[in-house]
């Protein structure tokens, strides 16, 4: 089954997101479960944490069908020593946080080598950031999400979450979320039917369907292999209706949460409805 849904508002608490994704018949839901542009908030209260597994309960959202995202200020191969651990020091309280509303997965962007280091040695400080953060938490998997290589920013190859993945000790609590638009402006062709099968197949090989655990379903205002990190809504970019017809039909992407992106949020519940249209009867 396909559980598809959105990035919602966590407004005003976090026990408002799956109020949000419920409101626009979204079947999945991803949030922020703090600021995401501040480096510290303060801890969730025990009557947050009560209202948000009960509203998740009330709407029927399982763990599986909820990708949290974490801030966009940490760097987990920071070349630095004191911005590095900083950035640890939040991922573990992102992962925390996640523990405490009975979430399974975090989705975190892995980091950049800023032109200070390179980039074997930022892949192996983000597995490391990794391990240190897996070793003091339990039940959350780390959900490494593609780039689109724009800038410094890494993980834009499938060999290089591979490398990540590689280096990480507990696979178990390791995953994947795929972007497609990132996936598209960091060189794979998803646009056509040839395209998405040849990409989807070297995944298959590189990384591996069982650490897929998320997709984010954009599409792009910038064309192949610019690595510039545009999203579009579905249909309007440089990647088209096509792909999401195809990924729709394909049992790979079963049973994980597929999230809109898009930029124009009052079209969401269209675009839900639009892409669960595309699955042939």
């Amino acid at each position: 089954m396909k559980y598809i849904g959105a990035h919602v508002s966590a407004s005003g608490g976090v026990d408002n997101a799956p109020v949000n994704a419920n409101a626009i018949g979204a079947r999945a839901f991803a949030l922020f479960t703090k600021n995401q542009r501040q480096w510290f908030s303060n801890p969730l209260t025990l009557a947050t944490i009560s209202l948000f597994r009960g509203n998740c309960e009330k709407f029927d959202y399982k763990p599986f069908q909820i990708l949290p995202h974490d801030s966009y200020l940490i760097n987990l191969g920071h070349p630095e020593e004191e911005p590095l651990e900083k950035s640890r020091a939040a991922f573990l309280d992102e992962m925390q946080r996640c523990e405490q509303l009975g979430l399974d997965r975090l989705n975190f962007h892995p980091g950049s080598h800023l032109n200070s280091i390179g980039i074997e040695e930022c892949l192996k400080r983000i597995a490391e950031s990794i391990n240190i953060v897996l070793d003091k938490t339990k039940g959350v998997t780390a959900v490494i999400e593609n780039t689109a290589g724009q800038g410094t920013n890494l993980g834009h190859t499938f060999e290089q979450l591979r490398e990540i993945i590689d280096n990480v000790e507990d696979k178990s609590r390791v995953g994947v979320c795929i972007d497609t638009c990132h996936a598209f402006t960091s060189g794979y062709d998803v646009k056509t039917a040839e395209g998405f099968k040849k990409t989807f197949e070297q995944f298959s090989e590189v990384v591996g369907f069982e650490y897929l655990k998320g997709m984010h379903l954009n599409d792009s205002k910038k064309d192949l292999g610019t690595r510039v990190d545009r999203h579009d809504n579905i249909g309007a970019g440089f990647v088209g209706e096509e792909t999401f017809r195809i990924l729709m039909n394909d049992p790979r992407f079963d049973n994980i949460p597929l999230i809109l992106e898009t930029p124009e949020e009052s079209l969401w519940e269209a675009e839900i409805k639009k892409l669960y249209s595309f699955i042939e009867k």
